[in-house]
């Protein structure tokens, strides 16, 4: 088969995908394009890992060249986003000399000879958090973010030593946090189970603003993963834990980590937290409270682009209300004079600030630190953590 014709295939199998994907958009592309495989055996490794790279760069560009084919988009995309592609090759050829050219030159190139327009790829940049450099923020969304894992204690040298055995590239970002390829196989490495957890380097950072003492009783509201209470408990072993999540399956996979992280003493509950929590609760009140809430997830579409072409000014607001109340029923159960930490994983100021806001004006919180966590410089997501403190 020539090179061209190839290239033709390759994009009417893109068409074909993101036709059957737009009827279920519900899900993350990940998730569809294992089921899309396991739909067409016949698709061997290369070609997977091709088809995924094209899907993958076509929603990178978000809601630019909103007119334009499948093939046109592809062939942008393909530029900004790779340093080799036979599609730029045969559909943009006057601009594939310049493929390996920095991302500046490219964006100029770009502009100057397409339609392709940077300001049109993340329409609502008026709305981000204070601090996020929008322009670097939207060019960050045009790479594949890195993976990341967090060392515990004590094991620092090992899990390197192991890393640098297998022949794994990988950048010490402090003295647990650890940049790899994305895609980094670490289940096939051996002597590292149970001696790391993957967790983003700007997830690790939220630990500065938990500063708990032994003792303690901390409440990990949205538990979800429980990334956030294993970094807690690996600084603070001796906290007395409580996690909570409204989805039974999530708090059993959570059980899974927490064991093969030696963790036996904690508590957990299911609790819906948009609903009076104290029929749970009762009167119980925390040391401290983490508030990891539900949000839009516009830090990571790094790792999700195929989120930023279908986002809209109405689910921010739709969060925003979610986590005011969630916030509300949350902070009852805090003692006076102890902190809770409130992060999510959103860029916008609507979901970071605004909620700052609300809990100081409406609950009588003090804001003792505040920080977007920006992940752009490091090729990882971006976060937003506050510390307020109940009067």
């Amino acid at each position: 088969m020539s090179a061209e014709k190839r290239v033709t295939q390759q994009i009417r199998t893109v068409e074909r995908l993101l036709n059957e994907y737009e009827r279920e958009r519900n899900i993350p592309l990940a998730r569809f394009l294992t089921a899309f495989y396991k739909r067409n055996r016949q698709m061997g490794s290369n070609d997977r890992r091709v088809i995924s790279r094209l899907a993958y760069h076509y929603f990178r560009i978000g809601t630019a060249l909103p007119v334009a084919t499948v093939a046109e988009r592809l062939a942008v995309a393909e530029f900004l986003c790779s340093s080799e592609s036979q599609v730029v090759q045969y559909l943009l050829p006057d601009l594939y000399r310049f493929i390996q050219a920095t991302s500046d030159e490219k964006l100029a190139l770009l502009e100057a000879h397409t339609g392709f327009r940077l300001a049109d790829v993340f329409p609502l940049q008026g709305l981000l958090s204070a601090g996020m450099d929008s322009a670097v923020f939207i060019k960050s969304l045009f790479i594949q973010p890195d993976l990341f894992i967090r060392i515990r204690r004590g094991h620092q040298r090992e899990v390197t030593a192991a890393l640098t055995d297998a022949g794994v590239s990988y950048r010490e970002l402090g003295e647990y946090a650890v940049a790899l390829p994305n895609g980094t196989r670490l289940g096939h490495i051996a002597g590292i189970t149970g001696k790391y957890e993957v967790q983003d380097y700007t997830s690790q950072q939220t630990a500065k603003y938990v500063r708990a003492s032994a003792g303690e009783s901390w409440w990990d509201a949205c538990a979800g993963a429980g990334g956030k209470s294993l970094l807690l408990m690996d600084h603070h072993p001796e906290t007395a834990l409580l996690v909570s999540d409204v989805r039974g399956s999530i708090l059993r996979n959570l059980d899974e980590r927490f064991d093969a992280a030696g963790i036996k003493s904690y508590r957990k509950k299911i609790i819906d937290l948009t609903r009076d929590t104290t029929a749970v609760l009762g009167n119980e009140r925390f040391d401290g409270i983490i508030l990891d809430a539900p949000c839009t997830g516009s830090g990571t579409w790094g790792r999700t682009p195929e989120m930023i072409s279908s986002f809209n000014k109405h689910s921010i607001d739709r969060f925003a209300a979610l986590q005011t109340h969630i916030a509300g029923n949350v902070v009852k159960h805090l003692k006076p004079g102890k902190p809770m930490v409130y992060i999510t994983c959103s860029v916008f100021a609507q979901e970071n600030e605004n909620i700052v806001a609300y809990l100081q004006e409406s609950h009588g919180l003090h804001l003792e630190a505040m920080d977007l966590l920006a992940g752009y410089p490091y090729k990882g997501d971006s976060m937003f953590a506050a510390r307020l403190v109940r009067g």
